[in-house]
């Protein structure tokens, strides 16, 4: 007999940037599989400033990338029990929305996620009642078994923009012209960024992305 409890437990993210009434951006970013947000967070520092601020949640589950010892990585979920993983991490992000906003009432949210991440923030995001101004899915697309239904019911007001580097293993173009072709068929618009690189953050996209925000 299968049986679940629900207990607290203790969720780390790392911040870039101050949160205060001045604050008018936040970013909320989340990582891949097999990344640490402490690691991760670095990437966005160049977008922080006196009005702008950073979040990297870290997904709850963390293994040994390697054997038994040495490097550590965390993930957002797997196949075993997902739905209660989903639900879990969803009402984390919630959280972390939540709390961020409190320090930061007047903030523009804006939303990134690699790699493994996309598919959470599309998770997460689907179920939003709130403004989100932008969607960032870098090397990543929204899960197969989404209903497009409830995206374009959350982000009908938002932009959503797609990332990937040209050289990306991981990032096939047949992939990436079916995920464009069952999201603009329910009627979101992407816009398209590619780049010289492979499976990586690049920090002139990066600068790209912060500069089509100021207008919120």
């Amino acid at each position: 007999m299968h049986r679940t409890l629900q207990v607290p437990r203790t969720a780390h993210l790392y911040q870039a940037g101050t949160l205060s009434a001045d604050t008018q951006h936040l970013w909320i970013v989340c990582h891949g599989y097999g990344q640490l947000a402490r690691y991760f967070i670095r990437h966005f520092e160049g977008l922080v400033d006196a009005h702008t601020a950073v979040l990297a949640p870290e997904g709850h589950s963390r293994f040994y990338l390697e054997g038994f010892s040495g490097r550590v990585g965390a993930t957002w979920m797997t196949k075993e029990e997902r739905l209660h993983e989903i639900a879990d991490y969803v009402a984390y992000l919630n959280r972390v929305r939540e709390t961020a906003l409190q320090e930061a009432p007047h903030a523009h949210l804006h939303v990134l996620g690699f790699s493994q991440g996309a598919a959470t923030v599309c998770r997460w995001l689907a179920q939003a009642h709130w403004p989100i101004a932008d969607l960032v899915l870098w090397a990543g697309v929204f899960p197969e078994d989404m209903e497009m239904r409830s995206a374009r019911q959350a982000l009908s007001q938002t932009r959503l923009t797609y990332v990937y580097g040209l050289q990306d293993p991981f990032v096939a173009e047949d992939k990436v012209q079916e995920q464009l072709a069952r999201v603009r068929s329910a009627g979101l618009e992407p816009k398209i960024i590619t780049f010289a690189g492979k499976h990586e953050l690049n920090p002139a996209v990066l600068q790209q992305l912060k500069a089509q925000g100021k207008p919120f």
